[in-house]
């Protein structure tokens, strides 16, 4: 497999992004009125520095439309794409050399501004597969970084098992990437959104580590407001609101930006229409927790920033 040179850049800190770069419901928050779908990509980078790139783990992008992305984002922009899911579910990291070499191909434009490249396992995947996932490490273009998402239960049960996942990541300086999904499960099934999201998204045990540089968190939180508003319904109700979920991500991304690390952040709620407003208000708490230390940088939404901007036409 080729080898491909790692992306260089200034470090960031950190990196704060979300699920998708395309939302009907972000048009006012994210995009400002009128903005076409085709301008959605270059209007979220200008706010956010990375994204989950999911599309690609469901079909495989078309030369032009790599082209396209690749011209919508800044150059210190990080996009993180899934390998395909014919690679990880159907073959099972297995047998798969051509179904590589042909997405890296086509995906070769993009590597400059990838800043991982993800391996989402099935659940079935399980402690007897290690050796697999180590051969496939060597099928993979060198060069580049890697996360992995495992589901299987076994692997966060502090045995055995989990030390050998740790081990190999280490080993080939691959990121264990963290889902946090309790602030969803904290909820009841109060809606349609909630309900979908606690169907497709998985339940797992919460382990904070980092087995390389890049360490990612995936964090399912509720939508702001979701708590007060059943509260008001149901007196008895007591549940955790995102900020109580959140306090120990501050104390653990702020210890390893001032390792050196650079953590990826990903902020998702159950149907994403306020993930935006969510990520930023709890980039502003992580920027509070470090500001003796470290300056990061400001971040603001377009509704925020055209409203802002307003105020000082007002004042003017």
């Amino acid at each position: 497999m080729t080898s491909f040179k790692s992306p260089s850049h200034k470090a960031q800190h950190l990196r704060l992004g979300l699920a998708m770069w395309s939302h009907n419901h972000w048009q006012e928050s994210v995009y400002g009125s009128g903005t076409k779908q085709t301008d959605r990509l270059a209007r979220y980078a200008s706010i956010f520095n990375t994204v989950e790139g999911n599309t690609s783990f469901y079909a495989t992008p078309n030369a032009q439309t790599v082209m396209n992305w690749h011209s919508a984002t800044p150059d210190d922009f990080r996009f993180t794409f899934k390998l395909p899911q014919t690679i990880t579910h159907q073959l099972q990291l297995q047998h798969c050399q051509q179904e590589l070499l042909a997405f890296f191909q086509v995906m070769a434009p993009l590597v400059e501004k990838t800043g991982l490249w993800k391996i989402q396992l099935p659940a079935a995947f399980g402690p007897e597969q290690l050796p697999v996932l180590a051969r496939f490490f060597d099928l993979l273009p060198q060069g580049l970084s890697y996360g992995v998402e495992v589901r299987h239960l076994t692997f966060f049960a502090k045995g055995d098992a989990e030390r050998a996942l740790n081990r190999l990541l280490i080993d080939r300086q691959a990121n264990r990437i963290i889902m946090d999904s309790r602030p969803l499960f904290a909820l009841p099934p109060a809606n349609e959104a909630i309900i979908d999201a606690h169907k497709k998204k998985p339940q797992v045990p919460v382990h904070a580590i980092a087995t390389a540089n890049t360490p990612v968190v995936r964090f399912i939180g509720q939508t702001d407001g979701t708590i007060e508003a059943l509260a008001a319904s149901n007196d008895r109700l007591q549940v955790k609101n995102n900020d109580s979920f959140f306090t120990n991500w501050l104390r653990q991304l702020a210890r390893w930006i001032q390792e050196g690390r650079e953590p990826y952040l990903f902020i998702h709620t159950p149907d994403n229409q306020t993930a935006p407003e969510l990520a930023v208000r709890l980039y502003q708490q992580l920027q509070q927790q470090l500001a003796n230390e470290i300056s990061l940088p400001t971040i603001q939404l377009h509704k925020a920033l055209a409203e802002s901007t307003a105020q000082m036409q007002l004042t003017w």
